[in-house]
């Protein structure tokens, strides 16, 4: 132990699996009064208090903060930054939310100065709610994303982030081509993946706005560098998969699509998934492919529920997103209440232990980076929330009648926003204090 070593005591729980694979008893760890031992930046030991304290030396200091629940930083794997100011848009289910606020929003982002207030206010807002890595959509232009790599190295966050690729059906403010896309994209991944902790994400928005040109650029890219990431939208609105059957007339459906271009793979991260055929399911599976489960947007924007057990059954790995801003809150908390809602429409209980290994070790398995992020165990990055039980006058009040520990987990994700959030750490340093 060094100098930097420093403890923190609370109640602490991490996620050890899948509970739909390990079942419910083997899926996380949990020490009712436990110690987390971080140094450099990584987390050293965690175990019992009792036990712990007594082998560290004389002057690493102990920081307790009682009454509250640490757990690893939440994981957000799909999110629009340049929609912060749109977040609440009244009206419109996808295709004309696209067109009445999306696109006038991120015509905005050819400004420099533009993008990094946006980004500042962004990334402020996702550690004030406990998330410390998320998958990002930038816009088409360059500029919104080395304004977002930029602010998030100087935090010293894990963020995957990308371009838009975008060459049709958008406006002409919105769009570039090919070649452009392609050599922008080139510039960008040059100058940031792999830089700190930051990646790459190739990001054609979603098919309807990319023509065959343009996605097979796209796949150019995922080949010609090691470790690139994918993010993209996938049938999320019923008139979205219509469309793009008229576009792509020769594919088999809207995966194939993006499977004729080599875009499917083990870091390729498709937001949605709502309106799934039996072989797109197969196919995900069989590629590694992930999800991202967007509860807030699929119910703000009519799109549907998604089903959580089908996933689960076809082994396809799935992470949680807020996708502000057709999601209505940054809160991860708050993206759980949607979730367990969703589930409740299907008839499918959503576990708590299940929610928050989705939105921690399950994010970072879609991610691919669960040997860095997602969990509390030694070695792993020291990226980790502090969470309230007493964060407001009703919390505390109801949490006084909690009798087990999923209950109490139960409560924060129904109850608890960006106020339950006291506290969030970036690589073993505070980069959030609720004041």
């Amino acid at each position: 132990m060094t100098a930097s070593t420093i403890a923190y005591r609370a109640s602490l729980l991490d996620s050890l699996g899948d509970p739909a694979e390990v079942g419910l008893e083997h899926s996380c760890r949990y020490f009712e009064d436990g110690l987390l031992v971080v140094e450099n930046g990584r987390i050293l030991a965690i175990g019992p208090a009792n036990e712990l304290l007594p082998t560290l030396a004389a002057d690493i200091p102990v920081h307790h903060f009682k009454d509250a629940l640490i757990t690893p930083g939440f994981i957000d794997t799909h999110i629009h930054y340049p929609q912060t100011g749109i977040l609440g848009a009244y009206g419109n289910q996808l295709l004309d939310w696209l067109e009445n606020h999306t696109f006038p929003a991120e015509q905005a982002f050819a400004s420099r100065e533009h993008a990094d207030q946006v980004a500042d206010v962004f990334l402020g807002e996702l550690l004030r709610n406990g998330t410390t890595t998320a998958m990002v959509f930038g816009t088409v232009h360059p500029e919104s994303v080395d304004a977002f790599f930029n602010k998030a190295a100087t935090l010293n966050l894990r963020m995957i982030a990308g371009k838009v690729l975008m060459d049709r059906n958008a406006p002409s403010t919105l769009t570039d081509t090919p070649e452009q896309g392609y050599q922008d994209s080139k510039a960008l991944i040059e100058r940031w993946h792999g830089k700190g902790r930051l990646h790459y994400a190739v990001t054609p928005r979603f098919a309807p706005a990319c023509s065959h040109e343009q996605l097979a650029r796209a796949g150019q890219l995922l080949s010609e560098y090691e470790g690139l990431y994918l993010q993209t939208h996938l049938a999320e609105n019923t008139r979205e998969i219509e469309w793009v059957k008229t576009l792509f007339p020769d594919q088999g459906g809207y995966l194939d699509v993006y499977d004729h271009h080599g875009l499917l793979g083990k870091r390729s991260v498709f937001a949605h998934g709502l309106h799934l055929c039996d072989d797109e399911w197969k196919r995900l599976a069989e590629t590694r492919s992930a999800i991202a489960f967007c509860p807030t947007s699929n119910l703000f924007l009519g799109s549907g529920v998604f089903n959580l057990t089908r996933a689960e059954h076809e082994g396809v790995c799935v992470g949680m997103g807020t996708d502000v801003g057709a999601g209505t809150s940054f809160s991860m908390l708050q993206t759980l209440n949607e979730a367990y809602k969703v589930m409740q429409l299907q008839h499918q209980p959503l576990h708590p232990f299940k929610s928050f290994y989705l939105a921690t070790l399950g994010g970072a398995r879609a991610l691919e980076l669960d040997q860095q992020i997602g969990t509390l165990e030694p070695g792993s990055e020291a990226d980790f929330v502090v969470l309230d039980y007493a964060a407001t006058p009703l919390l505390a009040f109801r949490m006084q009648q909690a009798q087990s520990l999923e209950e109490r987990l139960f409560v924060l994700m129904t109850l608890g926003d960006d106020r339950a959030v006291k506290a969030t750490f970036v690589m073993g340093e505070r980069a959030h204090s609720r004041t």
